[in-house]
């Protein structure tokens, strides 16, 4: 499937795409993750959830687009000009809260056992304050990141994090884990009763 197949794209997602495109911004979610969330966003009516990396919105759409009308969605981003594209695209919603900070500031203040699904898509809550950010998870909620398989634009030195990264995820017995070949590799979590 390539992204030119996705069903039910949102239309909100190019007006996104065009300002995040006039900021040089290269690092949008793509729509193989988008929906791929929005259909486990579904899955959790009346829900609670986090995403960690905002950017311009892109995923934060498709999220919105799988929630019920009584779901709440927080988006952290600490890029002004990225988080003021997600505001101007999206801010009307009344189920989305926005907050442009450090995504470190904000884990550190959220409650624990809170959230039915997590998509941490920026350093603060995949490679640094992980336990952290795995204390929010509800039993039975997710814990999902991307960018797991290689990638053109990664950093020297970036393989060997995100293979320590999956190491400790394996190993952590309190959730059940799959690693998926899916977009630019998909790998969920689930915390256990």
């Amino acid at each position: 499937m390539n992204d030119s197949h996705i069903p039910h794209k949102p239309a909100i997602i190019e007006k996104i795409d065009v300002d995040a495109a006039g900021i040089n911004f290269g690092q949008p979610s793509d729509d193989l993750t988008g929906i791929f969330l929005r259909t486990i966003v579904a899955s959790k009516p009346s829900g609670n959830f986090l995403e960690l990396g905002t950017s311009a919105g892109r995923a934060t759409a498709w999220i919105l687009e799988g929630m019920s009308k009584d779901s709440k969605l927080i988006s952290v981003e600490s890029d002004d000009a990225l988080i003021a594209i997600a505001k101007k695209h999206l801010g009307h919603d009344s189920r989305l809260e926005l907050i442009c900070s450090l995504g470190e500031d904000v884990i550190a203040q959220l409650p624990k056992n809170h959230f039915d699904l997590i998509f941490a898509d920026t350093w603060p809550g995949k490679y640094n304050h992980l336990e952290e950010t795995l204390l929010l998870v509800k039993e039975g909620g997710f814990y999902i990141i991307d960018d797991m398989l290689p990638q053109p634009n990664w950093p020297e030195g970036h393989a060997e994090k995100v293979a320590n990264l999956i190491q400790t995820l394996e190993n952590d017995d309190r959730f059940q884990m799959v690693k998926m070949s899916w977009a630019s590799g998909v790998i969920i979590l689930v915390k256990k009763a």
